[in-house]
């Protein structure tokens, strides 16, 4: 029971750092609520877990190779890049407390999805960090105990989703809408951002390697 919760708290040490997937949540709960905000971290987890499933199986190798690198900097530029944009363009809104935009659901499970899974980051970060689970557990464990483990993992992640659309939505219902409008802008600017840093590894991948 102490290695479950040790794996919990790794799948929550694993999504607390400040990235585009915090950053896109904060933005829907500001904008849709507390759902959509979560959405956006579920997506992202449903890409976690096609991640453990390659590299449990041996072939997230080929997500490494400089081809699909330049090809995932480049779709992750995108994904990023569009997103904020969108950010900073629905801050000019009003934004009301108690009022939510009409979007659908599934659009925030994709963003959270897409954005995950072409980070390629967010692939050399799995490979490194279950690599090794799966390096220290799979000659002291049996298969149904490294389940369980990656399972722990992932509640871990969903306690942290439900924490960060939590925030989200409490921002929305708790301060005035020039303050909404600021930390919107500034989610989107911080999307923007992290999709500058993809468009140049993709640069640097595509002409310079």
């Amino acid at each position: 029971m102490n290695a479950f919760f040790s794996y919990m708290l790794l799948g929550i040490s694993l999504s607390a750092p400040i990235g585009p997937i915090n950053a896109a949540q904060l933005n829907k709960g500001i904008h849709n609520g507390f759902f959509h905000a979560w959405l956006v971290g579920l997506g992202a987890m449903f890409a976690d877990v096609l991640f453990m499933l390659l590299i449990y199986f041996g072939v997230a190798q080929f997500l490494t190779t400089p081809f699909m690198k330049s090809f995932l900097w480049l779709f992750g530029f995108f994904i990023l890049m569009y997103t904020g944009f969108e950010s900073i363009k629905s801050a000019k809104n009003t934004l009301q407390p108690g009022i939510t935009m009409n979007e659908s659901r599934g659009k925030s499970f994709r963003t959270g999805f897409f954005m995950a899974l072409s980070n390629p980051l967010n692939i050399l970060f799995w490979l490194g960090i279950y690599g090794s689970v799966l390096a220290k557990t799979s000659d002291t464990y049996s298969d149904l105990q490294l389940i369980i483990y990656s399972g722990g993992i992932f509640i871990g992640i969903l306690i942290w989703d439900v924490v960060m659309a939590g925030i989200a939505s409490t921002f929305k219902k708790f301060m005035s809408t020039r303050a909404l409008q600021f930390i919107s802008v500034c989610a989107g600017l911080c999307l923007i951002g992290f999709g500058l840093y993809f468009g140049y590894e993709a640069y640097k991948f595509i002409f310079l390697n």
